[in-house]
């Protein structure tokens, strides 16, 4: 009943969006003596999921239209990379040292969204 919610949707897409992300940075990394390996990246998670979930109907059970919570990002060449290496490589470990960081701040917000939504959730019901 309670992971219809749409703000545990919406935490868990983030947490989803950053492990992607996270993943697509490691294999940047693994790649950053390949030649001609260009770095790729992945769709902000708000431009992601405003155009995933900019539907103007709301589903409100499980057999309505778009009821199924799916959540898809794909992964992209990295748009502007800042430099690339004699070798045709385009992978900054620095860049990829920032995009990390920003990963992981990403995921921490998306469990901080959940457990503050989970005791406003507790606190409702009188278990808080």
């Amino acid at each position: 009943m309670f992971e219809k919610l749409e703000v545990f949707q919406m935490s868990q897409a983030m947490a989803r969006h950053a492990a992607l992300r996270e993943g697509v940075v490691a294999t940047n990394v693994a790649n950053a003596d390949t030649p001609g390996y260009r770095a790729k990246d992945v769709v902000s998670f708000a431009d992601s999921y405003r155009t995933e979930h900019a539907q103007p109907m709301r589903a409100t059970r499980p057999g309505h239209l778009g009821a199924n919570g799916s959540y898809t990002v794909s992964v992209i060449e990295d748009p502007a990379p800042d430099s690339s290496s004699p070798d045709g490589n385009g992978v900054s470990i620095e860049d990829e040292m920032v995009k990390a960081v920003d990963v992981k701040r990403q995921h921490d917000r998306a469990l901080a969204i959940y457990k503050s939504s989970l005791n406003v959730l507790r606190a409702s019901l009188g278990r808080g």
